[in-house]
């Protein structure tokens, strides 16, 4: 069997982006068990409610579910366990680090294979305030808005 290239997508938190100011991001390896991997290879994931935690020099993704492998037997593992993040040690530092400031926090952006390995992208963020995110709105819908106008003008041009 050939190992497939390239990026397959599993899971995306688009709540996160809307939610907190992304500082910086992180490419990080999983720990998984052959159940884990068989249910991710399915499609199937969430990352809603996960965070990142770094305890003992070693970083921990938390409350991200991968539901029961189907076919799975008394091997099947459990759907929120904590897995490990494989990242360089220069990595955790910094993350470890930034981390201790106030209002900052690790959350997943994104659940993916790259070259047939699961790899999760991580990111130091910034909770935002309410006026944060209605701002962050308004300036989408201006954007799409300004989008509009233009393509409309350039459809008059060329009729």
């Amino acid at each position: 069997m050939a190992k497939e290239k390239g990026r397959k997508l599993i899971a995306q938190n688009k709540k996160a982006r809307h939610d907190y100011l992304i500082i910086d991001t992180y490419e990080a390896g999983l720990v998984l068990t052959g159940t884990e991997v068989k249910s991710l290879r399915q499609g199937r994931a969430s990352l809603v409610d996960g965070f990142v935690q770094l305890d003992g020099h070693e970083a921990w993704l938390y409350n991200v579910h991968v539901p029961e492998y189907s076919q799975g037997t008394w091997t099947n593992h459990s759907a929120r366990r904590k897995r490990k993040l494989l990242l360089h040690r220069e990595e955790i530092d910094k993350l470890e680090s930034k981390s201790q400031e106030t209002g900052h926090t690790i959350v997943p952006l994104s659940l993916y294979f790259k070259d047939g390995r699961a790899k999760v992208e991580i990111a130091l963020a910034k909770g935002k305030k309410e006026y944060d995110k209605r701002q962050t709105l308004r300036e989408k819908q201006d954007r799409r808005e300004a989008e509009r106008a233009m393509s409309a003008v350039r459809r008059k041009q060329r009729a």
